[in-house]
């Protein structure tokens, strides 16, 4: 296997789940990660180890093109959708789960819907700290911030979430609690 494509295997995964939490559009979160890494393999985008780790690397790359793609988009009005559902995700469990993984398929739903429903650069700190993990000093250098930006647009971020949440009737931080202590609140 060549160097790209152990690079490819090993980032891809991080690279389109951030990518599709940022848009929530598979097929262009695929093709955000197809032009990373073909802009690495192209040598459009050049990479300096000096300057910080390829992952943050290849995170700020798809955080510009997504970008790129939100300005031209927000440049031209939507055509109506003519009847289109959104696919649904068919879930294959035993009868006795079926209501924990209904019930847990609608609270992914809902924060992804609170995350979606955040500003750009809120969404961006949220989805590179709660989800991909990365820390204030990782997401300040691909958000191109300060580090007290970066915790202040998350701290705005859960707050806003939080709102969100409590709109939908949904707590969760008493369901933290619950999960944690394993009793109904």
């Amino acid at each position: 296997m060549s160097a790209f494509q152990l690079l490819y295997k090993r980032h891809q995964g991080a690279i389109y789940r951030y990518a599709l939490m940022r848009c929530g559009r598979t097929a262009l979160a695929a093709d955000v990660v197809q032009d990373v890494f073909m802009g690495l393999l192209s040598k459009s985008f050049n990479y300096n180890a000096s300057l910080g780790s390829l992952q943050n690397f290849l995170f700020g790359v798809a955080r510009n093109l997504l970008l790129k793609q939100e300005y031209a988009e927000s440049r031209h009005l939507p055509l109506p959708a003519n009847g289109e559902e959104e696919e649904e995700e068919v879930l294959q469990c035993e009868a006795s789960d079926l209501s924990e993984a209904v019930f847990s398929q609608q609270r992914t739903k809902q924060v992804q819907q609170a995350i979606a429903m955040l500003r750009p650069h809120y969404r961006d700190v949220v989805i590179l700290y709660e989800l991909q993990e990365l820390s204030y000093a990782e997401i300040a250098v691909i958000c191109s911030i300060d580090i007290g930006t970066v915790r202040s647009r998350l701290s705005r971020a859960r707050a806003a979430m939080l709102d969100y949440c409590k709109k939908l009737d949904w707590n969760p931080e008493s369901e933290a609690i619950r999960i944690k202590t394993g009793t109904e609140v």
